[in-house]
């Protein structure tokens, strides 16, 4: 029998917005959230939907000190009937688990995390734009808060579920862009918490990331830690090459996230009878094929642009174009029919989408 949620009212409603045009991404917010608490010795406690507001946090928090916290993120996608999806949103959850286990974090009871995030929409349903491309997203997320300076594991945690309406990611088309190797930098390493969606992995990648745009790229692609020599992902993308008609990325090895758009393409791509290979691949195998004309695309995947079509890619002192800097065909097809079956345009036939109502 799961626990009841509470719900506190908030008693001052924001204004909607007023053009869905203009939303922009994590800059506004619902009137609520879902909270959690954990505390050792009995669990997961006190479930609520409450207004939305500022945390009072101790300056020793564990959190601010040693970076205990974890998240995730997914969307609600309006359907043309007026109707709410979700897209697999218990592999969010069950990936959470997976970061919390290796940062010493309590997992969540899944089903009561779930219950949470649906009780939290039904409430916030009217925040969740309809105009095209336009999605709510959802950003789970746990962190420490016990107030101790100390390295070890909190006593005390919060889970919270926080909503932003978000415009679309391509406003103006499915626009490729530029990619910069990272040759320098390494972003992390087998055994560390690459697999884990936690903070310190982010700060870690945001130097490169500016380097990157002084160099004027929009991205960049990490290589392993250890020996710089095989490809890993995209900043915050997974990232899949067309290789002489082959679909390859990169086998996760425990220093990748394991991304659930990454999941639904390779799914999606051997239901279509594409031939697809999870395998380590290096960057000279890459220049190899690129310097033979044999990568007819390159793209990445991720929740926020869902595919990402890569135009042009630079490594020391060579750059190569793809698909003449435009949207390969393979690209177009998994960006249509993953949008398509999250809005409810296509048929879901891997069984995929959870609608609300």
């Amino acid at each position: 029998m799961s626990t009841p949620i509470a719900f506190i009212q908030s008693t001052k409603l924001k204004a909607k917005p007023a053009d869905e045009t203009k939303l922009g991404f994590g800059s506004i917010f619902t009137d609520h959230m879902f909270v959690m608490d954990y505390v050792v010795g009995k669990g997961w406690i006190n479930p609520r939907v409450e207004p939305f507001a500022p945390l009072l946090m101790d300056p020793s928090t564990i959190v601010l000190h040693y970076g205990q916290s974890v998240f995730e993120g997914l969307k609600a996608y309006r359907r043309a009937d007026g109707g709410i999806n979700l897209f697999r949103p218990e592999l969010n959850f069950e990936r959470i688990n997976n970061s919390s286990r290796r940062l010493g974090i309590p997992e969540l009871p899944v089903s009561q995390a779930m219950d949470g995030l649906y009780r939290l929409l039904e409430i916030e349903a009217d925040w969740v734009p309809s105009a095209p491309g336009t999605s709510l997203y959802i950003r789970p997320f746990i962190i420490a808060t016990e107030a101790h300076l100390g390295v070890k594991s909190s006593d005390t945690f919060k889970f919270m579920i926080i909503l932003s309406p978000s415009g679309a990611y391509y406003a103006h088309g499915l626009d490729p862009v530029s990619i910069y190797i990272e040759d320098e930098f390494v972003r992390a390493v087998r055994g560390g918490t690459g697999f884990a969606k936690t903070a310190g992995n982010y700060a870690a990648s945001i130097l490169s990331q500016e380097i990157a745009h002084d160099k004027g790229y929009d991205q960049v692609l990490w290589l392993d830690g250890i020996s710089m020599t095989y490809i890993e992902e995209v900043g915050s993308m997974n990232v899949f090459f067309v290789i002489d008609r082959k679909l390859v990325t990169p086998a996760l090895n425990g220093s990748i996230l394991p991304g659930i758009t990454r999941r639904s393409v390779i799914e999606l791509a051997k239901h279509w009878g594409m031939a697809v290979e999870e395998r380590r691949l290096s960057i000279k195998e890459l220049i190899e094929a690129s310097e033979q004309g044999l990568v007819n695309e390159v793209f990445g995947s991720g929740t926020a642009a869902v595919i990402s079509p890569v135009g042009k890619l630079a490594y020391e002192d060579r750059v190569f174009t793809y698909n003449d800097g435009e949207i390969g065909p393979i690209s177009q097809k998994l960006y249509d029919t993953m949008t398509g079956i999250q809005y409810g345009e296509l048929a879901d036939e891997l069984n995929w989408v959870k609608p609300l109502n």
